[in-house]
């Protein structure tokens, strides 16, 4: 296989993210290394050296959770990143109007979460993120903040090289937990046991806003946190304390 041809197949290649967890406390290691990501202005996770946590949603629809969420980043002065779908948009427009209205950041998860991996044509790729970004717009004034999350962490080199181009920082996530299943939700001491025992400096935690498991901890989460030394941090001081790569090739 020519080399040429080996660069074209791995652009298409569709990844699933996933973690590898080394030991609690530890970083984990993303199945792309963080040198291959940052190319293409991508991050899973921030410096391994500072006891700060980076804490975002992926918001897919409205259960009745979020206002809890919400009250709860407030009375502990935190800021969190939203990644949004359309659905979401379109059917909550007050919540979004409150996340803009207390500083949260509002991200891209898409407008209608396809498998952005299956699309290799850069004009249908950025009709995702224009249709979603246009939708935000509508609701807040504003356009959305120029993150991206993949839904369900599928992707290609391809696409965070089309992500890149249209002006998106792709955000992963080093820390995780099986929160989507509405009715399989976890125990609350089984969620803040896996929460707390794989916190790591750095991290970039992914919550999804529909489980009420997580709005009932969110409150102790970020409290056991901060008495484990940690500090809370913002997507915009991320991407801040790095600069930005040239663009891939």
């Amino acid at each position: 296989m020519t080399h040429a041809f080996s660069s074209f197949f791995a652009i298409l290649l569709t990844l699933h993210w996933g973690l590898g967890f080394p030991g609690n406390g530890k970083p984990p290691v993303g199945n792309a290394p963080a040198e291959h990501l940052r190319q293409f202005d991508a991050v899973y996770m921030g410096d391994p050296e500072e006891k700060t946590v980076y804490l975002t949603f992926d918001a897919g629809y409205e259960n009745g959770n979020m206002q809890k969420i919400l009250d709860t980043l407030q009375s502990k002065d935190v800021k969190a990143a939203f990644f949004v779908v359309g659905h979401y948009v379109e059917a909550s427009p007050d919540m979004i109007r409150r996340m803009a209205a207390e500083g949260h950041i509002i991200a891209n998860h898409t407008k209608r979460h396809p498998d952005m991996s299956k699309i290799t044509d850069p004009a249908a790729f950025r009709k995702e993120l224009d249709s979603l970004d246009e939708m935000v717009k509508q609701v807040t004034g504003a356009g959305i903040s120029r993150y991206y999350r993949p839904p369900s962490g599928k992707y290609s080199d391809g696409n965070l090289k089309m992500a890149q181009k249209a002006g998106y920082k792709t955000v992963f996530w080093s820390l995780a937990y099986v929160d989507w299943l509405e009715n399989r939700q976890p125990a609350r001491e089984q969620a803040l046991r896996k929460l707390t025992g794989r916190i790591h400096p750095g991290a970039i935690l992914l919550l999804h806003s529909t489980s009420s498991t997580n709005a009932e901890i969110l409150g102790e989460l970020i409290d056991q946190y901060r008495a484990m030394g940690y500090s809370f941090g913002t997507l915009d001081e991320l991407f801040a304390k790095s600069p930005t790569p040239p663009p891939a090739r």
